[in-house]
Formats: C-alpha cells, structure tokens, sequence
C-alpha cells in the first residue's frame, strides 16, 4: 500500500509539471535551458517548451531588471524553473544572475537585431500587395486606357493614362489587376476579389485621363489593369500570437504564391475578417476533413455504407492581415495535410 501511495505520489508531481493552468501543457520533450541562436524566431522557441505557443507569455517571467524584457537576442539564455510549482521561463542576459543582481562582466559583440516572434520573411511580401478588394472598389477603381508613345504594354520608366484620377490628395499609386475571387465555401457568397499586384506608380497629371509613371514592374502592365491609392499605413513586423477570445470557425479558401502544396510558412487566405472578430494575431487550428468512404469490411451488415472518418488536426495558423471579410494567415506548423476548404477553429 505505502509504495502505490509513493508511486501515486510521483505521479501527481508529473502531471502537475507537465499540466498547469487551464491545461495549459509543457512539451514532453522540453530542455530545462536554451541558448538562443540566430534564426531562432520566438515561436519556434515557444514550441520546444509548450504543446500550444501562443501561450508563451502565461510561463514568460518578465525581469524588472532587463530593459525590454520582450525582446530576445541571440546569445541569451532561457531557462526553465518552476515558482510555487507553475513553469516559469526566466531569461538571463548580460551576466544577470538568477538572483536579479548585475554581475561584473564585459561582453563585446556585434549589433543585431532582437529574434522576431515568426518568420517575417515569409510573409513580408503579402503586407503590403496583393491585397482584398470589394465588388464596389473593383467597380469604381480607375483602370488604364493606353500608354504612351503608342505602346500596347508598359513597364517600369513608362508613362501611362488612366481613366479617371481627379484626386490630387495622393501621388502614389499600386497598379493591380483583379485575380481570385473569394467566396464562402458554404453559402457561395462573394467575400472579395484579390487585388494581385504589377507595379508601382507616381501621379504626373490628374485629369481624364490622367498621367501617371511607372516606377516599378513585377509583370506586363497592360489596358485595363486597375490602380489603387497607396495608403501611409505602417508596416507591422512585431506579432503577438493568442487564441480569439471569442470561438470562430471558418475554412481555408485559398492559397497564396502559387503554391499548390500547402505546408509550413505559406499563405492561405481565410474566409473570416474583420467582420467576423478577427484580429492580427490570431491563432487557429487546423484541422483536415475526414474523408467519406465507404464501408466494405468483412461481414459487415451495413455492406457500402458511406462512412465519414473524424476530422483530424493538421497543422496551426496565424492571421497577419485581416481584411472585412478575408484573412491573411501563415502556417506555422503542419503536422499533417493541409488542402483548400479544411476547416479552421480556435483552439
């Protein structure tokens, strides 16, 4: 008796290390300290120590002696401890010892950039272009009527008229033309229309037509192709991964680059905006439909009877650009197939 008792024991303090805070669960695999590398990005780290990431602030133990505690450098070190038996990831930069007092010590390296909380690269060309337009903007977008010195198609030094610009409160334009119409998988209402992008453009002249130069080109510019104000509107680069407060479900609707294979760090656009509660940062699971087969297994009494398989998780996203009533949104894991019209939730 007094040694299942012990074993029972040992077993609550490990589920108690493992289990925490509305089950919020370490990785089985986690290191007890970690010395962060260039590369690393702040999620990639959450995930060696926690089943669900975007949880890292609830163990993250902010030291009042660190300026900027957030940022993470390459170089410092985590380590895990646990304070009144809860997790606790402590960073210890500059000689700062677990006690909280500065150690003498001199430490010369060269000047870098704190680690970013997800790949900004792989999402850094969907910030700003393409974007999401409504029927309404497509509609009443000025378009392009010709080029000039009697070309059929433009490029970056051209000059270009376009149909009608008699607005002068902004000289910079995108030229894009329409691609993909988004649609809800469910009910086939129209949610938007991507706005692919071609160049750039400056204001020369308003009028109709007005004169515009193109600056840059990533395709042929050609009659037609529409053009949307560039807004002064900041960059966002820094992230904060959470789940919505709120449970939203939606589905995947598309893919973004071209890609046909959806994996870790593509862009799927998500058929739930702004309208629907969305925010940046926002974190969902994904998970694959169950197939429909049908049942053939020896004996059976229900012979070709279509069975649905459980739907299965896949993988983790997080939407970086949310418009009305699409989202952008980068794969950050995938642990299994991920397809156009699998189902996304909150976790």
């Amino acid at each position: 008796m007094a040694f299942r008792i012990f074993i029972g024991f040992l077993f609550c303090l490990y589920i108690n290390g493992m289990v925490f805070a509305d089950n919020l669960a370490l990785n089985p695999s986690h290191p007890d300290r970690y010395t962060v590398a260039k590369g690393d990005t702040l999620w990639d780290i959450s995930a060696m120590f926690l089943k669900d990431p975007w949880r890292w602030p609830e163990i993250w133990d902010k030291n009042s002696q660190i300026k900027n505690p957030d940022l993470i450098y390459p170089g410092n070190v985590l380590v895990l401890t646990y304070t009144d038996g809860k997790p606790r990831i402590t960073l210890y930069r500059d000689g700062l010892a677990s006690s909280g007092k500065l150690a003498p010590k001199v430490r010369e390296e060269e000047l870098q950039a704190a680690i970013p909380v997800i790949p900004t690269n792989a999402i850094k060309q969907f910030l700003s272009s393409p974007q999401v337009v409504s029927k309404s903007e497509l509609e009443n977008a000025p378009y392009i009527v010709a080029f000039a010195g009697e070309h059929i198609a433009g490029g970056a030094g051209q000059n270009i008229y376009v149909i009608a610009i008699n607005d002068n409160s902004t000289d910079r334009y995108t030229v894009y033309r329409p691609g993909k119409t988004f649609q809800d998988p469910e009910t086939g209402d129209v949610l938007g229309y991507e706005a692919v992008y071609i160049g750039d453009t400056n204001l020369l002249r308003t009028g109709n037509p007005a004169t515009l130069h193109l600056t840059r080109t990533v395709d042929v510019t050609l009659v037609g192709d529409r053009l949307l104000p560039i807004k002064a509107e900041q960059i966002r680069l820094t992230y904060h991964p959470r789940a919505s407060e709120t449970y939203i479900q939606g589905h995947i609707i598309g893919v973004l680059d071209g890609v046909s294979q959806i994996g870790q760090y593509n862009v799927v656009v998500l058929d739930r905006g702004t309208d629907d509660g969305i925010e940046t940062g926002h974190v969902f699971e994904i998970l694959e439909t169950g197939k429909i087969i049908r049942e053939n297994a020896r004996g059976s009494i229900y012979p070709e009877r279509a069975v649905k398989l459980p739907d299965e998780r896949s993988g983790i996203l997080m939407v970086f650009r949310p418009f009305n009533k699409v989202s952008y949104a980068l794969i950050l894991k995938a642990t299994g197939p991920i397809h156009v019209l699998d189902q996304i939730r909150t976790p």
